[in-house]
């Protein structure tokens, strides 16, 4: 009798998972509903200004007017695209795109964690502390301000580095003037500004090491190198991965602000990329189709390079972002 109720108050196939997985999200969302109130408004904001807009990205197969708007515009599929893809334009700003980034990322991308790790291995706490202080302030430091601290110390008359050239002797250079110099003061102004920053979650990850591994490598002889490259790099090595293939989904999305100010006719053909001319033909010239189609390009790009950096990084290494 027993089991005959059983099997007869027993739930449909069909329904057993779902109707447990429904009961168990309500169970969660009353016990912790703080913390999901506080996620209304970030969530909010985020399909508001992220996922909203992206439905204007349809004017990038359409000859948009701001008269007739963006559905009444007239349809025109790929022409804009094709339009790209056979100006000169397409390859000059692809091959500055990746110059600049690729050269940022192989320089930017091990910086913080050689920073992370030497913060690490400092003695003192509160050194470590304003050390860890000194290197992130920078990052707060605004992108025209930043570009202005540049021109005002690499000037060729009043520069701060051409007067130290000129007193031992030396002739002044137009740094900011030279194009050959356009992507290094790019970079390395950026590892400036952002290595400590970006060095805050290895040194969070860090913390997890095992301080009895660190132990046994002490009492095994392993010298100071040696701990950290064989204690300290595998623990904080997901991390690394994560942060790279993060990092390689925004390869072709080179930072506009900067590259603008550092602009100037002479490095123009080094320092034109994708993110320029998208606001140059969108905002300045009024091409809002041509220039939607052109980021949107940009876009897929980006998208194709993080599923594939992810792909190599769950096959090689077992850690992956999904």
């Amino acid at each position: 009798m027993v089991i005959k109720a059983r099997e007869k108050n027993k739930p449909a196939k069909g329904q057993t998972g779902k109707r447990g997985v429904w009961e168990s999200i309500v169970l969660e969302v009353r016990k912790r509903w703080q913390l999901y109130l506080m996620l209304v408004l970030p969530i909010a904001w985020l399909i508001t200004f992220a996922y909203v807009p992206m439905a204007g990205a349809v004017i990038a197969f359409k000859d948009f007017s701001i008269r007739r708007g963006i559905w009444g515009s007239d349809w025109v599929g790929l022409r804009h695209f094709k339009n790209f893809f056979m100006t000169r334009d397409f390859g000059l700003l692809i091959r500055n795109t990746l110059a600049v980034s690729l050269y940022s990322l192989v320089v930017s991308f091990p910086m913080p964690i050689l920073l992370a790790l030497a913060i690490n291995e400092l003695g003192g706490r509160h050194y470590k502390k304003i050390v860890q202080m000194v290197t992130y302030l920078p990052y707060f430091i605004s992108t025209v301000v930043l570009v202005g601290i540049m021109q005002n110390i690499f000037s060729v008359r009043t520069g701060l580095i051409n007067n130290v050239i000129t007193l031992f002797g030396g002739t002044a250079t137009d740094f900011m003037g030279k194009p050959g110099l356009f992507r290094s003061m790019y970079v390395w102004s950026g590892v400036w500004q952002g290595m400590g920053y970006s060095a805050v979650i290895y040194i969070a990850a860090l913390a997890s090491v095992d301080p009895s591994l660190t132990e046994a490598a002490i009492i095994d002889g392993a010298s100071r190198f040696k701990r950290v490259w064989y204690v300290d790099l595998p623990t904080i090595l997901p991390t690394i991965v994560i942060q790279l293939i993060m990092a390689m989904g925004s390869v072709m999305s080179v930072g506009f602000e900067k590259i603008y100010l550092l602009q100037n006719p002479v490095n123009l053909e080094l320092s034109e990329i994708i993110s320029t001319f998208v606001y140059k033909r969108g905002l300045v010239n009024f091409q809002y189709s041509y220039a939607t189609a052109v980021g949107l390009f940009n876009s897929v790009c980006n998208l194709i390079l993080i599923v594939l950096a992810n792909m190599f990084a769950k096959k090689v290494n077992e850690t992956s972002l999904w």
